[in-house]
């Protein structure tokens, strides 16, 4: 899937962002998003503000765990690279929220629904998350709502 920018980040690195979110992928994804220092240091910035930062698939490893934007941290990222989270920081969970840092990732493809009902949660609440959830087809019990 080909996916274009609304923006050159170039143009917007120094607005405030209160979430940052990236897609996976390896070629072209997440090894891309690695040799990007300006979208490095974003991210960098955006965890220093306290907000939060979304990763999924290859990113939490080729990414954040690459540049050690979080060195104190739980997270997941996709299984076929797994080994290049060192074992102290990774959860064989689909989807992993470290509140002590604001970071969301989630493995892959396959999460991608649970993860991003878990930024809605995040951003806009839990009700507005279920209200989202009730309209999607989901495995029963895929995703628990509730408190």
């Amino acid at each position: 899937m080909k996916t274009l920018a609304d923006a050159l980040l170039v143009s917007i690195a120094d607005q405030p962002f209160n979430t940052i979110a990236l897609p996976g992928g390896t070629q072209q994804g997440a090894e891309c998003f690695c040799d990007i220092p300006l979208l490095v240091e974003k991210v960098h910035q955006t965890h220093l503000q306290g907000n939060i930062v979304a990763a999924i698939c290859a990113v939490p490893a080729l990414v954040l765990q690459h540049h050690d934007l979080f060195p104190v941290v739980n997270m997941t990222g996709f299984p076929g690279i797994k080994e290049q989270i060192p074992a102290n920081k990774l959860l064989e969970r689909r989807v992993v929220y470290d509140t002590r840092v604001n970071l969301l990732t989630s493995q892959g493809t396959g999460t991608a629904i649970e993860f991003a009902l878990k930024l809605i949660d995040l951003l806009l609440g839990k009700a507005k998350a279920a209200e989202i959830a009730a309209q999607l087809v989901l495995i029963p019990g895929m995703y628990d709502l509730r408190d």
